[in-house]
């Protein structure tokens, strides 16, 4: 199997186009040693041929423009991506569809939580009809024995797992939680038993979500927050993580606690907000995360398993 980052920070960026905190006005002006990332999304593959894209950034071209396998081949029109996961339907992780419409019909496989928000609140399914046919949807289901394949993407099974978050804020359901707001994905290479557990969001831990964490032999997971209160800390904000859906990595219970017993899988975290003092190579919480043996994910990042 193998996984190619494409992007790994969390809705804005790094850095945000917007915002002049410690970290984002740093790696403008070359005073912190980090690197910039663009919004996140992965992709997966069996052959290095025919991908599987999870998520679609508003930075997907300059994504795709910086990895050739998802770029047209032999044909005058075409890609490498054989279709399109969606984790939730959060803004950063689904506008990008808007910028592959010249390459619809694509197939996209989500929750019918996610299809109604992207029918509804942020109606991409209805506006990209006018492209060819536009997204065809295939529904994702979240009962026992849910896995499935895909279509030309043959050796990987994919099991998804509802997991706790918010949907979108203009979600008609912000405030009312559905099971299949948020998902994680279990990719399995079907030829060599090895496992990808993928979870760029998630709210707090349950025994299902600690069996896939421990029966994983790679984590891609939120590292959204290093702290509770990241964002007033920062002064850019006054909401904690918890009302944001992500569990922080520090603090009683938080996600360095929880990776700390798995001592076989690799450890990385993805989806980083610009506030995250982990994006500075050399800051004391980089420190503790390299002590725990936690990688942070950056784009153009590849593993393969």
């Amino acid at each position: 199997m193998y996984i190619r980052i494409l992007g790994s920070a969390a809705g804005g960026g790094f850095p945000q186009w917007n915002c002049n905190c410690t970290n984002c006005k740093g790696v403008r002006d070359g005073s912190i040693n980090a690197l910039r990332r663009s919004q996140s999304s992965i992709c997966v593959s069996a052959d290095g041929k025919q991908w599987v894209l999870f998520n679609a950034s508003p930075d997907i071209l300059s994504q795709i423009a910086q990895f050739s396998p998802l770029q047209p081949q032999a044909q005058i029109r075409g890609s490498g991506v054989a279709a399109i996961v969606l984790m939730d339907s959060q803004i950063d992780h689904c506008t990008g569809l808007l910028m592959l419409r010249e390459g619809c019909p694509h197939t996209v496989y989500c929750s019918d939580m996610v299809h109604q928000d992207l029918n509804s609140g942020f109606p991409l399914f209805p506006m990209l009809k006018h492209w060819n046919g536009g997204l065809m949807h295939k529904t994702i289901e979240l009962e026992t024995d849910n896995s499935f394949v895909i279509d030309g993407i043959d050796g990987l099974r994919f099991s998804p797992i509802p997991v706790s978050g918010k949907a979108p804020p203009y979600s008609p359901h912000r405030h009312n939680p559905h099971v299949g707001d948020n998902i994680g994905i279990r990719i399995e290479d079907t030829r060599s038993g090895k496992q990808l557990f993928y979870c760029p969001g998630l709210g707090n831990m349950d025994d299902r979500i600690m069996t896939e964490l421990s029966n994983a032999d790679c984590l891609l997971v939120d590292g959204t927050f290093w702290s509770e209160n990241e964002m007033s800390e920062s002064g850019v904000g006054d909401k904690t993580a918890a009302s944001m859906g992500h569990l922080p990595q520090s603090g009683s219970g938080g996600m360095i606690e929880l990776l700390r017993p798995l001592k076989n899988s690799r450890k990385v975290l993805i989806h980083i907000n610009n506030t995250n003092p982990i994006l500075r190579e050399d800051s004391p919480q980089r420190q503790i995360l390299d002590s725990e043996n936690i990688e942070v994910a950056f784009d153009g990042m590849d593993i393969s398993l």
